[in-house]
């Protein structure tokens, strides 16, 4: 083999491949089914095709410098500051170019965080060297907003100036207001103390971004990516005006404004959102005749997408959206710990949640290509997809007076409810899957440690301007509900609520509706008994009687329910059965079957959350 850098010629034999031949391909397989049901919609109905040609012309989309690293954020948010400043160390060793330090009562605390109080702030910066290029991001509840005085007087004890330290203020009254449901005062008023807090911290020497324009409120609360993004705009502009009312040049208040985004397991759609944010806002900056500068833009794992039950999943999601928020270009990036949504997360899930980046970055050289995904045919759509999609949902936000007073009108959190509500219709038909909860579920995991249990949420005070709220959410919810509901039954009784897979005929007949019998029960708590095989109703009977169960569900093929889904339906309801499944549809068999006793019906893209809502009803529980 020569040595050579020419380039290889391996396709070389065979004939150049068009799209018209990959059609005629497709169009055999689909036969009369029509060409759309290859066609995917996101949330915001941005239409998804199967394949694209490259795209032409695209320039890539620049975030950081090339080849640069995204800042690995790690989240400090023990309640006590001590053990708080030992995890910051102890990250800080392990790899981590970061901290955000997460206060109580702010948006991310998912329940947790530190006391918003001078004390706390600097035992837990303790040991850390702030001017050795350590990134420090805020997470600011509404009883922390003196922490950028707490933290200038931190630096003058220790003298250090304010200049050489890496800091994210993360100041969003708009967003903090979102999140609570209200605010003191109307937006108009709180503009100018908004803006004179930045103006005075800038003026003491700090440099980096002061205000925060944070569009993960609207993904925690089931929004769109489009939706997100223009949230991120509104706000962005919003503290614009107030900026610039403060005394400072529209250049100066575009560069003390950062954004942050939610980044999620949606590999395409979460690089196409990062990008389209970027040139969202140097759209904005041309309106506003300033020539257009990198944003500092940090992503964040979703929280929605945390599960409470088979955690270790969590992992998964977090790495590709680690991967695709820092292909996306991404500033920084903060993995929420796989642990989160159980309770405080421990050594070993911080130390995951660090070296998912880590990875990523030292062994995979992921930051090495600026925006790789510049050129690809179905990324670059996404992204002008989206970037037309936010700029006409901004512009109705503009147009009912901003940010504040769309939240005053409910309009944002109207358009974020049509959203959610579709989701969780998705969600519910397992349409949308959530892997280790409503599909592949494990009834025997373990719970992974925590330092503390997860708290519930606080209710917020009654503010003089109120408005709905936009509460977080996690998509696994309500399954979860249902694996509450079973582990307290198993904790009463010994063991968990339980069916009875009816299979008739041989394994070759009834394995695969078994298989997705037993996954749709257990995504609700309920745990499969299977049965034998066969087609003796006494045997089936018997079978059943043994089990313990007081539910049934008859698996197997369509021909073999033909011949003896009846007789097996009459046999368990003789045998006692509570109620009566059959795995598949009835198809004009229905009246028949029902007759004989079946129920309900379990079948792909049937609402399961509601049928397994309601086979608790359909039982008597041990």
């Amino acid at each position: 083999m020569s040595a050579t850098t020419d380039e290889l010629t391996l396709a070389a034999e065979f004939p150049p491949a068009s799209y018209d031949d990959w059609r005629k391909l497709v169009d055999g397989v689909l036969k009369d089914a029509p060409f759309d049901r290859l066609v995917g919609k996101t949330a915001d109905g941005l239409r998804i095709d199967p394949i694209y040609p490259r795209a032409q012309g695209c320039a890539p989309v620049i975030g950081r410098a090339l080849a640069a690293p995204w800042q690995v954020m790690q989240r400090i948010d023990h309640a006590d500051p001590t053990l708080a400043n030992k995890q910051a160390l102890e990250d800080l060793a392990g790899g981590a170019s970061g901290l955000t330090l997460v206060f109580a009562g702010s948006p991310a605390a998912r329940g947790f965080g530190l006391p918003p109080t001078r004390e706390a702030l600097t035992r837990a910066l303790d040991g850390v060297y702030l001017e050795a290029d350590i990134a420090l991001a805020l997470e600011i509840s509404p009883q922390g907003l003196d922490i950028g005085d707490h933290l200038a007087a931190l630096l003058e004890a220790r003298k250090i100036a304010p200049s050489t330290v890496d800091v994210r203020f993360g100041f969003d009254p708009i967003g903090g207001a979102a999140a609570r449901g209200g605010f003191a005062a109307d937006w108009s008023a709180k503009a100018p103390r908004f803006g004179a807090k930045i103006a005075k911290l800038k003026a003491q020497g700090f440099r980096r971004p002061f205000a925060c324009a944070d569009g993960r409120l609207i993904h925690d609360a089931g929004g769109s990516e489009a939706q997100e993004l223009a949230f991120v705009l509104a706000t962005g502009v919003a503290y614009l005006r107030a900026l610039e009312q403060a005394g400072l040049s529209l250049e100066q208040a575009r560069d003390v404004i950062e954004a942050r985004l939610s980044a999620d397991a949606d590999q395409f759609l979460t690089m196409a959102k990062f990008r389209a944010l970027r040139l969202l806002w140097a759209r904005v900056e041309d309106a506003c005749g300033l020539a257009p500068k990198p944003l500092f833009v940090t992503g964040e794992t979703a929280w929605r997408m945390l599960t409470r039950r088979d955690s270790d999943v969590n992992m998964l999601r977090a790495t590709i959206a680690t991967f695709a928020a820092g292909l996306g270009g991404a500033n920084a990036v903060s993995v929420l710990p796989h642990s989160l949504a159980v309770g405080l997360p421990d050594a070993f899930a911080r130390r995951v949640a660090r070296n998912t980046q880590l990875i990523l970055l030292e062994e995979s050289n992921l930051a090495r290509v600026a925006d790789p995904a510049a050129g690809s045919g179905g990324i670059e759509t996404l992204t002008r997809q989206l970037c037309d999609s936010a700029w006409a949902l901004f512009q109705e936000i503009e147009k009912a007076g901003g940010a504040f007073a769309a939240l005053q009108a409910g309009l944002i959190q109207s358009q974020v409810a049509t959203v959610r509500e579709a989701r969780a219709g998705d969600i519910a038909r397992r349409k949308a899957v959530v892997t280790g909860v409503s599909e592949f579920p494990n009834l025997r995991e373990a719970t992974p440690a925590v330092l503390a249990p997860a708290a519930a949420p606080m209710p917020h005070a009654k503010e003089a301007i109120s408005f709905e709220a936009l509460q977080p959410l996690r998509l696994a919810a309500p399954f979860e509900a249902l694996r509450d509901r079973s582990d307290a039954i198993l904790e009463k009784a010994g063991k968990r609520p339980q069916v009875f897979l009816a299979n008739l005929g041989r394994p070759s007949d009834f394995t695969a509706r078994t298989t997705f019998a037993k996954s749709l029960f257990e995504a609700g708590g309920i745990e499969a008994v299977d049965g034998d095989g066969g087609t003796d109703p006494t045997a089936l009977a018997d079978a059943f009687k043994a089990s313990g169960a007081r539910l049934a569900c008859i698996c197997s093929s369509d021909a073999v329910y033909a011949d003896h889904a009846a007789a097996a339906a009459k046999a368990l309801h003789d045998a006692g059965c509570a109620h009566i499944y059959l795995a598949g549809r009835p198809g004009d068999r229905e009246t028949e079957f029902r007759a004989s006793g079946i129920a309900d019906f379990a079948f792909a893209g049937g609402n399961a959350l509601a049928m397994l809502q309601a086979a608790y009803a359909n039982m008597v529980t041990p």
